[in-house]
C-alpha cells in the first residue's frame, strides 16, 4: 500500500481522462500473447474476481474481448476467471504454510521509507496484524500461483477485477516484450513483471529515449496487474509463508527473483470504484506520527426516496437489523414503544421533514400503521423471522406493496448483509454482520423540565453532518426507561460516590504505571506533540503532572504527557480531580475512546478560556472490527463553569448509561444527552483516558503561545466505576503513587 500519495484534483482528473480514453487504442493487438503453445509468450490470463462483484468480471473480461493475440485471437479466449478468496468468509487464522498474519512497520518501512521514521530496534518490534481483506487478497493471489505451476503456460498475466488495459498497452508490452525475446540488457530470465504499480518516492522525469524494461530501484505497490513465469510462480511459492500484505511480501523477495517493470504503468486501476480493502498500517503510522495531519473522514447521510420499516417477532434479530441499517449508513431509530412526539404523525402523513430513515421494532407501528405508511411514500419494509413465526405471512398478505418492497430476512440467514443489501441497492460492507443482543422495546418517558434545560444547556459550536447526528433545533433525544442491571443489583446515580459501586466485585488501588493504566508513547493526527511517559510526573503523595514542553524529534517538536487504562469499559461512572494549565493553544483532555468503530465521550479544556468546559460525542455504529472512523467536529458544546478551572482542583465526571450520557463538575450535573440528542449513545467498550497536548488547528485551540510553554496539567485522581454486570472498578489517588 502506498501510503504517501495524495489523491488530489490533479490526479483523479488525469485518471478519469486516462480511463475515458481507453478505448482509443494505439494498438489492439499485441505480439505478447499467443494461444499456440509459444513458450516466449503469454500463454493464459487470470482475472481474480469476488464471486459477489460479477459486473466487475464482466467489465474487464469484454474490455480484453477487444484486444488480439499475435495470431489475431481474442484475448478472452485465453482468460480465466479466478474466484477470489472473500474476506467474509474467512474463519480462524490462514494455513501456517502460506500465511503469517503478521509484519512489522520495519518491513513496511524497507519498501516504502517515511523521512519521519527509521528503521531500528523499536520499529522491528512493532508488529501490525493484517486485516481479514488483506489476508483474503495475499490468499487469492497464492493460490493462483499454484494455478500457474500446475499449467503449461511459460508466462501468464494475473490481473485483479478493478484493472482495466490503458491506450498504450499493447504498444508499450510489445515492446517491452521485444527486449524479453531478444535478451537486451537481461542478464537472466524475468520471472515477475510489473504493468501496473506505484512506485514509493518521489516520481521521476522520464525521458522519451528509455528502455521499455527497466529493474525496481524503489518500493512498487499494487498487483493490479503483473505477468508472471511458471519459473517465478515456483521460486515465490518456495518462499511461502508469507507475512504481511502480498504486495509488500514481494518487494522484501525482490533480491531472490528476477523482477522488472515497464517504463510506465500500463494497467491501472478503473477510477470511481470504491476499494473493499482496510490496511492494518494506517493506524499505527498515525500512533507514532508518520501522519500529522489527515483531511476530515465525514459520512454522507444515505437519500431515501421513503421510510425503512423492520418488524418482527421477538428473538428474531431485530436489534441486530437496526444496526446494521446504521453501519449502512441509514439514520435508524428502534426497539421502542413508540416514536418522538411528531415523528409518527409525520410518518403516516408521508412528510419529508422525517428525522429517520429506518423505524425498527416501534411498538406504536401495527398492521394498520404500516398500511398507512404504504399508502404514502415508496416504504420498504423488512420482516425478521425465525422460521416459526407468522408474521412474515400475515404482512406478505395482507400489505398492498410491490413484491421488490419487501424481504424476508430469517435471523439464521447464512449472508444477511447479502440478502440486506441486494433489497436496499447498497454495495456489499467490509464490516462484520453486527449481531446484537435483543434490546425489546423500551418504553419512552417524558423525562423532566430540568433534564431538559440540561439537553439544551451549553454554547453549541458547528457539528458534523453525519447520519448518525439529528440536527432539528430544540431537540432534546428520546429519554426512555432504564433496563435492570444483569444479574440485578443497583445501578450507580450520578456523582460516583464509594457507596454506589458497592455490588461490584473487585476493588483495586494500582500504581498509574502498573497493570491498570499505562503511560502513552505515541501521537494522533492534528496533535502537534509526541506523548511520552518521561513527561508524567508520580510522586508519593502528590498530584500526578503531566507536561507539555518545547522538545523537538524526528516526528513532532513538543512532547506531552498521557494517561490511559490498560483496560476497556462499558457503561460506568468516570471522573478526574484536574488542575488544568491555561494559554492558547493547550488542550487538556478527560475522555474516553476506541476505534473500529470509533466512538468518543470528551470533556476538554481550551487553554485559551479555562472557564469553560467543552463536551463532546462522536459516534459510529457497528460491532466490534467495524472499520467506521468518521467524524472531525463531532458535536460539541461549551459549557461554561462559573470559575477558572487553572485556579484550583476540582471534580469532572462522565456517567455513562444506555440511555444517557451526563457530564458533572463538583457532583453537580452541568449537561445530559439521552438518545439520538443528537447522537445515539455509544455502546462498545472504551477505554479510559487524560492527557495534555496541543492542536494543529488554530481554529479550534488558538495559536500556541510559547509563554504557555512548559505546561503543567495536575491529576490528583482518576476513577473508573463501571456499572454492576459490565466490569470492574479502577481507581488512582495521589496518595496511591509509588
Amino acid at each position: 500500500m502506498n501510503i504517501t500519495s495524495l489523491s488530489g484534483l490533479r490526479s483523479t482528473l488525469r485518471a478519469h481522462a486516462l480511463y475515458r480514453t481507453r478505448r482509443i487504442l494505439a494498438r489492439r493487438r499485441s505480439t505478447a500473447f499467443s494461444a499456440n503453445g509459444d513458450d516466449t509468450a503469454i500463454e493464459r490470463i487470470y482475472v481474480i474476481n469476488l464471486d459477489r462483484a460479477q459486473e466487475r468480471w464482466n467489465t474487464l473480461n469484454r474490455e480484453l474481448g477487444r484486444l488480439k493475440d499475435m495470431e489475431g485471437r481474442s484475448l478472452s479466449t485465453i482468460t480465466r476467471r479466478f474466484s477470489a478468496i472473500d474476506a467474509r468468509y474467512l474463519e480462524g487464522p490462514p494455513p501456517a504454510t502460506l500465511l503469517e498474519p503478521t509484519y512489522t512497520l520495519a518491513e513496511q518501512l524497507l519498501v516504502d521509507p517515511h523521512p519521519r521514521l527509521d528503521v531500528n530496534d523499536a520499529t522491528w518490534a512493532t508488529r501490525i496484524t493484517m486485516t481479514p481483506q488483506e489476508i483474503a487478497v495475499a490468499l487469492s493471489h497464492i493460490e493462483v500461483w499454484r494455478l500457474i505451476v500446475a499449467s503449461n503456460a511459460s508466462f501468464t498475466l494475473v490481473l485483479e477485477d478493478d484493472a482495466y488495459v490503458t491506450r498504450t498497452c499493447m504498444s508499450v508490452l510489445d515492446r517491452a516484450w521485444s527486449e524479453l525475446r531478444s535478451g537486451q540488457g537481461l542478464d537472466d530470465a524475468v520471472d515477475l513483471l510489473y504493468l501496473s504499480y506505484q512506485e514509493t518516492g518521489e516520481d521521476e522525469a522520464r525521458s522519451r529515449t528509455r528502455p521499455a524494461l527497466r529493474r525496481p530501484t524503489r518500493g512498487l505497490w499494487q498487483l493490479s496487474g503483473y505477468v508472471l513465469s511458471r519459473a517465478g510462480a515456483e521460486k515465490l511459492l518456495s518462499l511461502l509463508p508469507a507475512h504481511g500484505p502480498i504486495d509488500l511480501w514481494m518487494n522484501l523477495q525482490f533480491d531472490r527473483l528476477s523482477v522488472r517493470m515497464t517504463d510506465r504503468p500500463v494497467i491501472e486501476q478503473r477510477p470511481g470504484i470504491k476499494s473493499s480493502n482496510s490496511y492494518s498500517v494506517l493506524p499505527i503510522l498515525a500512533k507514532v506520527g508518520a501522519i500529522q495531519r489527515e483531511s476530515p473522514l465525514l459520512a454522507r447521510p444515505r437519500p431515501t426516496r421513503g421510510p425503512i420499516v423492520v418488524v418482527g417477532a421477538p428473538g428474531t434479530g431485530l436489534s441486530t437489523v437496526a444496526e446494521a441499517l446504521s453501519v449502512l449508513g441509514f439514520r435508524c431509530i428502534s426497539d421502542l414503544t413508540d416514536l418522538p412526539p411528531g415523528e409518527l404523525d409525520t410518518l403516516l402523513r408521508g412528510g419529508r421533514r422525517r428525522m429517520f430513515d429506518a423505524y425498527v421494532n416501534i411498538g406504536s407501528l401495527g398492521l394498520g400503521e404500516v398500511e398507512r405508511i404504504a399508502s404514502k411514500a415508496p416504504m420498504r419494509l423488512i420482516v425478521t423471522t425465525d422460521g416459526t413465526s407468522a408474521t412474515a405471512d400475515v404482512l406478505g398478505e395482507d400489505l398492498d406493496t410491490p413484491q421488490h418492497h419487501r424481504l424476508v430476512l430469517p435471523v439464521d440467514e447464512l449472508d444477511p448483509w447479502e440478502r440486506l443489501v441486494r433489497f436496499l441497492g447498497c454495495d456489499y460492507p467490509i464490516h462484520p454482520w453486527p449481531r446484537q443482543q435483543e434490546r425489546g422495546q423500551r418504553r419512552i418517558t417524558a423525562g423532566t423540565r430540568s433534564i431538559e434545560d440540561m439537553a439544551l444547556s451549553g454554547h453549541r459550536l458547528a457539528w458534523d453532518a453525519s447520519p448518525w447526528i439529528v440536527d432539528r433545533p430544540a431537540w432534546r433525544g428520546v429519554s426512555f426507561e432504564s433496563s435492570p442491571p444483569p444479574g440485578g443489583g443497583r445501578m450507580p446515580g450520578g456523582g460516583g460516590a464509594d457507596g454506589d459501586s458497592a455490588a461490584i466485585a473487585l476493588r483495586v488501588h494500582p500504581r498509574l504505571d502498573g497493570s491498570d493504566w499505562y503511560l502513552r508513547d505515541d501521537t494522533f493526527p492534528s496533535n502537534r506533540a509526541l506523548f511520552r511517559p518521561d513527561n508524567v510526573t508520580l510522586q508519593h503523595g502528590s498530584p500526578a503532572s503531566l507536561t507539555l514542553r518545547r522538545e523537538t524529534n524526528k516526528v513532532r517538536e513538543l512532547t506531552g504527557g498521557a494517561i490511559a487504562s490498560r483496560r476497556s469499559f462499558t457503561y460506568g461512572t468516570f471522573a478526574a480531580d484536574l488542575r488544568v494549565p491555561s494559554g492558547s493553544g493547550l488542550v487538556t483532555g478527560l475522555f474516553l475512546h476506541r476505534n473500529g468503530p470509533r466512538q468518543e465521550i470528551d470533556i476538554e479544556f481550551l487553554g485559551r478560556d479555562t472557564t469553560r468546559m467543552l463536551i463532546n460525542v462522536f459516534y459510529n455504529p457497528g460491532a466490534a472490527g467495524t472499520k467506521l472512523e468518521y467524524g472531525y467536529r463531532g458535536t460539541p458544546a461549551l459549557i461554561d463553569l462559573g470559575f477558572d478551572a487553572s485556579a484550583a482542583f476540582h471534580r469532572y465526571e462522565i456517567e455513562w448509561r444506555p440511555e444517557y450520557i451526563r457530564w458533572h463538575v463538583d457532583r453537580v450535573i452541568v449537561h445530559e444527552r439521552l438518545l439520538w440528542g443528537p447522537t445515539p449513545i455509544p455502546d462498545q467498550p472504551m477505554e479510559l483516558n487524560v492527557n495534555l497536548w496541543s492542536s494543529e488547528s488554530t481554529e479550534f485551540a488558538g495559536p500556541l503561545h510559547e509563554r504557555a510553554l512548559p505546561a503543567v496539567l495536575e491529576v490528583a485522581s482518576l476513577e473508573a466505576r463501571c456499572l454492576p454486570g459490565h466490569g470492574e472498578e479502577v481507581v488512582w489517588r495521589k496518595g496511591l503513587a509509588s
